[in-house]
């Protein structure tokens, strides 16, 4: 992703609570000590609206006009007015329905949420920790929340997959407040997103009770975290034998949409993990996927990276999807050759012949996963009920 232009590593909720950064966490983000939650977040700028006015260019007069207002930031209005010439208020001008959410607006509503919520007997806001990134002067913001102990471990490995949610917003009209259930895998520092139905609130309207969407989110990210070494385990027994596909690692992450400076990083990532670089199971082509979103993505947070979030996602969780748009991609690549030798079509016969095969073989594991699937969201609607 590309780099923000300020990063805050928090960890505890408030003054009151004595939190440390997880030893695998405070490696890879040496840097200050971290300050507490509620610190970091009333320390992001805010947004007010003003007036907004037109210049007639026929009479060089300012026409204040009721349709459309000004989103500003008011300490830096504060600075433009004493004279300091690199201050930039200005946010966004949009129409007058565009409703203001401050910073703690969203996340003044977590703060109690996690004074009340607990693992094992001890509240999230004791085990809190994460990192907050502002862009474009702090008007876009996205931070990953991540709570101490609620986790995934797997066999073999020191460090867990911590679980938690990733979160956000923009001043700019773009990015409505969002959340959604979010991982990360201490062993290798790969980031796993949209774990659970990203929940969005836009900037229009009358604003819903955000207590009982942190409830609710967080009430999710719990049954995900019951899951997901179930998920894990279940893939890890699915393997793709790439001496006997008509395409290599690289090609597999190229024909699932990941473009080919992405699709060369995350082959390298799952070949390097594999028992077998012939040979990888769909959890390590999974994590060779989060491996080249979590450090060589060149686009932004948001939407660019989304797409391929889901990509990732689903080799872990829909290993049969996977293999069909892999499938389907072979399929249009072979027409778009345009060959019509009877040697090449009979080429691409016994090509797709053996990816259908690996489909087929899967079928069994698939049904694990589909039941697995089905109980899972049985539970989501059981909790939001």
């Amino acid at each position: 992703m590309k780099d923000p232009e300020t990063a805050t590593v928090f960890a505890g909720l408030d003054g009151r609570t004595d939190t440390e950064l997880p030893e695998w966490y405070a490696e890879q983000y040496g840097g200050p000590e971290p300050i507490s939650f509620s610190e970091a977040i009333r320390n992001l700028p805010q947004a007010v609206d003003t007036a907004v006015a037109y210049r007639n260019p026929y009479t060089d007069e300012w026409v204040e006009t009721e349709r459309f207002n000004a989103i500003v930031e008011p300490s830096r209005l504060q600075a433009e007015a004493d004279g300091d010439t690199e201050a930039e208020s200005l946010f966004h001008i949009p129409t007058d329905s565009y409703s203001i959410i401050n910073p703690v607006d969203v996340y003044g509503p977590l703060e109690e949420v996690l004074r009340e919520e607990t693992i094992d007997e001890t509240p999230l806001g004791e085990v809190m920790f994460g990192e907050i990134r502002r862009y474009r002067g702090g008007g876009e913001v996205h931070m990953d929340i991540m709570f101490d102990g609620l986790e995934v471990r797997l066999p073999g490995r020191s460090d867990p997959i911590t679980m938690g949610v990733t979160s956000g917003y923009d001043f700019f009209g773009e990015h409505a407040v969002y959340v959604e259930g979010f991982a990360q895998d201490g062993y290798c520092s790969n980031t796993m997103r949209s774990l659970t139905d990203k929940e969005v609130i836009k900037h229009v309207g009358d604003v819903r009770n955000f207590r009982t969407w942190w409830e609710e989110i967080l009430t999710q990210v719990e049954l995900v975290a019951d899951d997901l070494f179930e998920f894990i385990r279940d893939a890890q027994d699915i393997d793709l034998d790439f001496s006997e596909l008509p395409f290599t690692v690289t090609e597999f992450y190229t024909l699932l949409g990941f473009p080919d400076y992405l699709a060369e990083r995350a082959a390298g990532d799952a070949e390097a993990n594999a028992a077998s670089p012939f040979e990888i199971d769909m959890w390590t082509l999974h994590s060779g996927a989060t491996y080249a979103l979590t450090h060589f993505f060149q686009g932004k947070e948001g939407a660019s990276l989304d797409q391929y979030v889901r990509i990732a996602n689903d080799i872990l969780f829909n290993p049969e999807g996977t293999i069909e748009r892999v499938e389907q991609a072979y399929e249009q690549q072979l027409e778009a050759d345009g060959d019509d030798g009877s040697q090449a079509s009979l080429a691409g016969e016994r090509a797709l012949a053996s990816i259908e095969r690996v489909s087929d073989d899967l079928q069994e594991k698939v049904e694990q996963f589909e039941e697995r699937e089905d109980a899972l969201r049985q539970r989501f609607q059981e909790a939001m009920a």
